[in-house]
């Protein structure tokens, strides 16, 4: 049933694993599948040599899409010091110093990043707290520069402040000088074109738009650019307030008109579903609008992307929408929207991706596309300037939860005594590319087919590929890339029509530990399909798993234990696997349903970032409710089946 390798030599094994994963060719690099003579190409290498002439990428491209500086208003409000320039810089491995006067480093730099400071005011608010004359002649802004002078309470003001007012449209117009926000916009792309490398960093050109339609209802989008600054640089960024507008689909067509104009392209990811009190998949524009042929065919088009994980909690699927999912109830933030605005009852089902994805099927069958064909990625949201995703390594979200013994106690977010603690704050999360080179380019394509993961910050090596006719002989060899490509389909992508002898799909899935991390505990396979009377449906599949559990009668595999010494904040990988891999068949399938299935990759229980200050911090004093442990995890792209196939 299942194929384990654990307790391998992890370098040794590492390397060969990754010498066959991610096939990516030249006809390849806009999406789709591969071609028949690809396949020949992989089957058929000419010479001794299996990598001779290869065309793929031989491991994960490992970044961050989400990330503000001192250059978005908040988080300058909030005390950031920290711009683009230094942010990037941290990225490729540099050692830069925190807001607080605190030394901090990646332990791994990154291969790619995306600075995505708030498209609003871009900017603007440096000239704020430096106290611009022109500023400081509206009486808003030069309160806020008092506040932001002053520090402390004042200042976490300002930023609930701008966080409300943004979402009502009505901040200060000397904040929305079309001029200045290009000006800014410039400044900003020649940052990030000092910092690109092709080959060895890739900078990437972003922002955030930064939607809080009818106040603090999260409907933001990063906008990624494939292209450099001389592209860029041709057209303002689209804003939220006073000339542009907060609707997503009037963000789409900003997009197109920037592609028609400039020849470049783009993309959009939304992030933080669970704090949209139920808009971000809603079947209907904020507006009111109801939602037609037009308006699917654009989101398709537009959010190839979403974001599952970051640090305002995991949107994979709420638990008390599949009780049965033991893993569901990770990192949830459910209280309200960003302004704490309690959720209403049947918000949530619009809030989470799996809800999306099964909802996404039941609109195809109406429209004819799906609007929410999206892969999955994850980010931080940090308001630092600095990316830190790793639970021994958390500078948390702005400058106020910075690593201190406050923290415990502290406050993330606080609108007239609706808090949220900064204990809620996760430690997440990161983006996988398997893109052919380190570019903009190639990364912005792996990225528009959907051939990514994400994770909660760990980096575990993960591959997914789906076909008709894989077996269990395909997981002996090392070369899994070659096998997958040759055979099938990967992450992101649609199976092809079924062979008339095939009875169910096969997938081959394989996943390789984080070194610094923890060993894996299992590889789930998620479904979600459309029964027989048009009802959104869905299951979950433990297909591979470390040791020798069995499940029980419900299909369950028990839970793998823990090694986690909470007060010394350490764990030891005596138990789990190092690699796991295994071909799995649907065996419920229909081949009238459309379905999707994507991995989940779960690793043992290591200790949570608050386990780590509670050992390091003598004042540190979390409450008995707070969690000190935690379950990294991956999250694939899903695999799409079309009955109409």
């Amino acid at each position: 049933m299942k194929n384990l390798i654990a307790n391998s030599m992890l370098a040794v094994s590492l390397a060969l694993w990754s010498l066959g994963s991610a096939a990516q060719t030249k006809e390849k690099s806009e999406g789709g599948n591969l071609k028949p003579s690809d396949k020949e190409r992989f089957f058929n290498q000419s010479g001794y040599s299996p990598y001779a002439g290869r065309n793929y990428s031989t491991r994960p491209l490992w970044g961050e899409q989400h990330l503000h500086t001192s250059w978005s208003g908040d988080a300058i409000a909030a005390g950031t010091s920290v711009g683009p320039d230094e942010a990037l810089s941290y990225a490729q491995g540099a050692e830069i110093t925190s807001s607080s006067g605190q030394q901090v480093k990646l332990s791994r730099p990154y291969d790619w990043m995306v600075v995505t400071d708030h498209s609003d005011a871009l900017g603007v608010m440096t000239g704020v707290l430096a106290g611009n004359p022109e500023l400081m002649e509206d009486p808003v802004l030069k309160k806020w520069h008092e506040a932001m002078n002053a520090g402390g309470e004042k200042a976490s003001a300002v930023v609930m402040e701008i966080i409300t007012l943004q979402g009502q449209g009505k901040l200060p117009s000397a904040m929305s000088d079309k001029e200045v926000q290009l000006d800014m916009w410039q400044k900003m792309t020649e940052i990030v074109e000092s910092h690109n490398d092709p080959g060895h960093f890739s900078a990437m050109i972003g922002y955030e738009w930064t939607s809080n339609y009818g106040g603090g209802n999260n409907l933001h989008r990063n906008v990624i650019y494939r292209d450099g600054k001389a592209l860029a640089d041709q057209v303002r960024p689209y804003t939220t307030f006073e000339f542009d507008s907060d609707i997503p689909n009037h963000l789409w067509d900003w997009m197109a008109m920037y592609e028609e104009e400039t020849g470049g392209k783009v993309l959009a990811i939304p992030h933080n579903g669970n704090l949209s009190n139920g808009l971000m998949f809603a079947t209907e524009t904020p507006d009111g609008e109801p939602i037609d042929e037009e308006w699917v065919k654009q989101r398709q088009r537009w959010e190839p992307l979403y974001e599952v994980s970051q640090s305002k909690g995991t949107s994979e699927q709420h638990p008390s929408l599949a009780p049965t999912d033991e893993f569901a109830d990770f990192e949830i933030w459910d209280k309200g929207n960003l302004n704490v605005v309690p959720k209403e009852p049947g918000m949530i089902e619009y809030e989470y991706a799996r809800e999306a994805l099964k909802r996404g099927l039941a609109l195809e069958d109406e429209f004819g596309t799906n609007p929410f064909k999206f892969g999955l990625v994850g980010s931080t949201d940090n308001h630092t300037g600095i990316s830190s995703a790793e639970e021994n390594n958390y500078f948390g979200k702005f400058p106020s939860s910075e690593p201190g013994p406050e923290r415990s106690t502290g406050n993330a977010f606080d609108f007239e005594g609706r808090t949220v603690k900064d204990w809620k704050l996760g430690a997440s999360g990161l983006t996988a590319v398997w893109a052919q080179e380190n570019t903009r380019e190639s990364i912005w394509d792996a990225m528009k087919r959907k051939e990514v993961y994400g994770t909660t910050g760990t980096r575990m090596m993960v591959r997914f590929f789906g076909g008709w006719d894989f077996e269990e002989s395909d997981t002996v060899g090392r070369n899994l890339g070659a096998v997958g490509y040759g055979k099938g389909v990967p992450m992101g992508a649609d199976l092809p029509a079924a062979p008339e002898a095939s009875s169910a799909p096969s997938f081959l899935v394989a996943a390789m530990k984080d070194p610094d991390s923890g060993n894996l505990d299992r590889i789930q396979i998620v479904k979600g399909w459309l029964d027989e009377n048009g009802n959104t449906r869905e299951q979950i599949y433990d297909v591979v798993w470390a040791g020798d559990r069995e499940p029980g009668e419900d299909g369950k595999v028990p839970m793998i234990g823990s090694t986690v010494d909470v007060e010394k904040a350490s764990w030891t990988n005596s138990i789990g696997a190092s690699e796991l891999i295994t071909v799995w068949s649907d065996p419920d399938f229909d081949a009238s349903q459309s379905a999707f299935y994507y991995a989940r990759v779960v690793e043992i229980p290591t200790p949570r970032w608050t386990a780590y200050d509670a050992a390091y911090f003598e004042d540190a004093n979390f409450s008995d409710d707070v969690p000190m442990t935690v379950t990294e995890r991956a999250y694939t792209s899903p695999i799409w089946y079309s009955a109409s196939n």
